[in-house]
């Protein structure tokens, strides 16, 4: 009889970009992606936010069938793919890192404050303090020097960032 052989589930680093709003979380994962890609990574991006979205309107296929009970909807076209997957109260970020799938190499999240993942905090001087009681903060990217014995990087520093999630995160894994 043949055995079937079971592919190890490949972890994936994850690492939350976490900050005020407006201090500069999107600009940062826009700059960290190319650096990352130009580096040969496959990199995923998954954003939290507080606003409900609407991708099925009523009318439409989807929606339709979201209506008729489905628990979740896929569309797909030639250059997208979107799964709609109805939910009550929040999901976890590594339930939705398991729905992006195992075809990258890191998944830079923004948002998420209360996960456990690794955090990446961005910090402007005229938008307020630091974030307070974040779990598992392992950098803070700022536009001022802080007193704080957490690894720092100025906000136009994408590189040297870039350096320390490959060092950290993306060696690790064999890459």
């Amino acid at each position: 009889m043949a055995e079937v052989s079971r592919s190890k589930e490949v972890i994936r680093p994850i690492v939350a970009i976490v900050g005020r709003p407006n201090s500069g979380k999107t600009t940062l994962i826009e700059k960290l992606i190319p650096e990352l890609k130009s580096r040969g990574y496959r990199v995923a991006a998954i954003k939290h936010t507080s606003h409900s979205l609407e991708f099925d309107r009523p009318g439409k296929d989807s929606w339709r069938y979201t209506q008729a009970g489905s628990d979740a909807v896929a569309i797909v076209s030639p250059d997208r793919v979107v799964l709609i997957r109805p939910h009550r109260g929040d999901v976890g970020l590594e339930q939705v890192a398991q729905l992006v799938g195992n075809d990258c190499d890191i998944v830079l999240a923004e948002g998420f404050k209360q996960s456990g993942v690794p955090k990446i905090e961005v910090h402007r001087k005229e938008i307020g303090p630091l974030l307070s009681s974040l779990v598992n903060l392992i950098a803070i990217v700022s536009d001022e020097p802080l007193d704080t014995s957490i690894r720092q990087f100025p906000q136009d520093d994408r590189k040297g960032l870039a350096d320390f999630l490959e060092t950290t995160f993306l060696r690790k894994t064999g890459r």
